[in-house]
């Protein structure tokens, strides 16, 4: 399983570093410099508002089919006539229950013509991502990979000609950027339903409400948790936009958003752990395998890493900001290190919580969930009145640091790990050293080559070290081609 999880990795990680930070860097960036924090504001708040009820598309229906057919694959035509009709059925409810939602808080016509297209984007986002789940299930990682970075890809060409063509570019406004995303997440999804189909082979979609209330019984904890998750994960600049007054809010979220979008970035990467570990964890705890190895091998390769950006991104803030905008660089720079920090909870929750999620500890994963929503807000609501977006930032930090911790020990307890002293005084002394190095590279006048030694250098110490051994890799990679 191990050499499974290496070899799938390398391919996914090597697709999502060739398309997505293009994609963040070079095409979101370019956006929000050229429509300003305010107008980039209204449309990542009004995101993460569809994001906030995004469970009504999926009921927890992905997770749950995930770990169904990764443990039962003959199950893969039967399963597709429940749930493909259930899952437009669920579309049109999220619609109703988003627009209601959006009048009721008072969103004009604008903000409603915005939110319309982004309830679309989120049930093709939604529905492509619950197909991919049979995919991944039956261990196509291979097919997965290039199907994860489709929508993507897409949108870098439609963007790109919107941005980069002179004539288009001067009447560019955040609309068509919507318009664009909407495009490639049509064409995503029909691909992704036409691979689905070459392997399932045909099937009759129906509506039998006996099989739908078995299947959202089943899969109402998980829909549960990704709720409680998503608001603590994404309620902040929701809470910035409408708790500040007048264009305060919207100028707030943007620049929240200025320092979120790296954090944001390195997410879609943890998210690749998450995605290729659960239908492994799954198929393991089905057949009595220890992923106690597993478990420690996938959390050293995402912790070190996220370690190094974290301290680097505390000592670097300033320059990167100014590097990637024109504006608000000095409220941002601030935020940047906050939320990167926190970034070493969210990697944790990528590989503990996805073992909880596959071994079906549901109710633990929403205890620990409930009590974050409840953190999360109660320290917005706090802070963000004297704060403002630093005050999002921190409140961040402190839920995905604490339910990180949750997760861990919730993990220990029921799998009877043996807690690694020697690799906690390992990460310990990495973080140190990272540290120290940082604070060493100032002292050349040149940011971005005492930038790069940081790197450098945390990578070499960690080698060194034996937090990531390199024989492991090649001992695994031998057995692969045996």
């Amino acid at each position: 399983m191990k050499r499974k999880f290496v070899t799938n990795l390398i391919l996914v990680l090597f697709l999502n570093l060739l398309i997505k930070p293009f994609w963040i860097f070079g095409i979101d960036r370019t956006v929000q410099n050229m429509v300003g924090a305010e107008s980039y504001g209204l449309y990542f708040s009004l995101l993460n508002f569809s994001l906030l009820l995004n469970i009504l598309l999926d009921l927890g229906i992905t997770n749950f089919n995930n770990r169904n057919i990764a443990q039962n694959s003959h199950l893969l035509k039967k399963s597709l006539t429940n749930i493909v009709g259930l899952k437009f059925l669920l579309a049109v409810v999220y619609a109703v229950v988003c627009l209601l939602t959006a009048a009721l808080i008072g969103y004009n016509k604008l903000q409603l013509h915005l939110l319309l297209f982004l309830i679309f984007n989120q049930f093709l986002i939604s529905f492509t991502l619950y197909l991919r789940s049979n995919i991944s299930g039956l261990h196509l990682f291979r097919t997965d990979s290039l199907l994860s970075v489709l929508d993507r890809s897409l949108m870098i060409v439609f963007c790109s000609l919107l941005l980069f063509t002179p004539r288009l570019a001067e009447t560019f406004s955040i609309s068509w950027f919507v318009y664009a995303q909407t495009a490639a997440y049509v064409l995503t999804a029909i691909i992704t339903y036409l691979t689905v189909l070459h392997y399932a082979g045909t099937f009759r979609m129906r509506l039998d409400w006996h099989n739908i209330r078995l299947t959202l019984k089943q899969s109402f904890p998980y829909a549960l948790l990704i709720l409680l998750m998503a608001f603590y994960n994404r309620i902040d600049s929701v809470l910035l936009e409408r708790l500040l007054p007048g264009s305060q809010g919207k100028e707030q979220a943007g620049i929240y958003a200025q320092a979120f979008r790296l954090l944001d970035a390195l997410a879609m990467f943890g998210a690749l752990f998450a995605g290729l570990l659960l239908p492994i964890f799954a198929r393991m705890i089905k057949q009595g395998e220890n992923p106690s190895p597993l478990v420690q091998f996938a959390f050293r390769l995402l912790i070190v890493p996220t370690i190094l950006v974290a301290v680097a991104s505390i000592f670097y803030a300033q320059p990167i900001m100014s590097l990637l905008y024109h504006e608000h660089i000095e409220l941002s720079a601030p935020l940047l290190g906050i939320l990167m920090t926190g970034f070493t909870g969210i990697a944790t929750t990528y590989i503990f919580g996805t073992l909880l999620t596959a071994n079906g500890s549901l109710k633990q994963l929403n205890q620990m969930a409930l009590a974050g929503v409840v953190l999360n807000v109660s320290l917005n609501l706090l802070l963000i009145p004297q704060l403002q977006a630093l005050g999002s930032a921190y409140a961040s930090l402190t839920t995905q640091l604490l339910t990180a911790m949750a997760q861990v020990v919730i993990a220990t307890r029921l799998f009877q790990f043996k807690v690694d002293y020697l690799l906690l005084l390992k990460l310990l002394g990495f973080v140190l050293f990272c540290i120290l190095a940082a604070k060493a590279s100032l002292f050349l006048n040149d940011r971005l080559l005492g930038f790069a030694l940081l790197l450098l250098s945390g990578v070499a110490y960690a080698f060194l070290s034996r937090l990531i051994s390199i024989k492991a890799f090649v001992v695994i990679l031998k057995d692969q081609t045996k």
